[in-house]
């Protein structure tokens, strides 16, 4: 009996401050899960004419971000991650939603806007 208690008493002497990680993937696709319905949840309250500056604050940074200048205007397409296409682990374009800014200010959002902005 005395030893089956000192070798109780040691292994835990040994294990005590041992952390054992399994499937920290899971938080991670958790965190990326959550961060893409918050979006896309946030999409369904756009407004246009929000500032560039609002939507950084309230949405983080981007997963892409891109700039040109068309006719003297400044246009800025950030890309949020709105949903999941392939699971590995990497956030491609395809699985993000733009937003479109003229001289800071939102003038439309998805495919299509940026369409419209390149053709302008």
């Amino acid at each position: 009996m005395a030893l089956k208690i000192f070798v109780v008493s040691l292994m835990i002497t040994l294990l005590s401050g041992c952390v054992i990680a399994v499937n920290t993937d899971d938080w991670e696709e958790e965190r990326w899960f959550s961060k893409q319905n918050k979006n896309a949840e946030r999409l369904e309250q756009l407004a246009l004419g929000t500032m560039q500056t609002t939507i950084r604050a309230e949405w983080g940074v981007p997963d892409f971000s891109e700039a040109f200048v068309r006719k003297q205007s400044e246009y800025t397409v950030l890309y949020y991650r709105t949903r999941h296409n392939e699971h590995d682990g990497k956030t491609t374009k395809d699985e993000t939603t733009p937003l479109v800014f003229v001289g800071g200010e939102l003038v439309g959002w998805g495919d299509s806007a940026v369409e419209h902005a390149m053709v302008e």
